[in-house]
């Protein structure tokens, strides 16, 4: 929409344009183990052994560290 009463001194008149947000309902899922039993139990070994399997000693650069940090997301991907 065009605002002729709003102008600066080049004589050029600003476009307004309203643009609607609309709510959206997103689903939300919560994924939970019970505390102390043996899925639990099995998680957290199955990520321990994941972290200690990494090979800390190779970070010597950026990109390193950077195929470390991806390893270790695929270890939290893969539990």
């Amino acid at each position: 929409m065009l605002h002729p009463k709003i102008y600066k001194p080049s004589d050029h008149v600003p476009l307004i344009i309203k643009i609607s947000i609309e709510e959206i309902n997103t689903d939300i899922n919560i994924w939970s183990i019970k505390k102390d039993n043996e899925e639990e139990k099995n998680f957290i070994s199955t990520l321990v052994r994941g972290i200690q399997s990494l090979d800390i000693s190779a970070i010597r650069s950026k990109a390193n560290l950077e195929t470390l940090v991806q390893q270790l997301a695929d270890v939290f991907k893969s539990v």
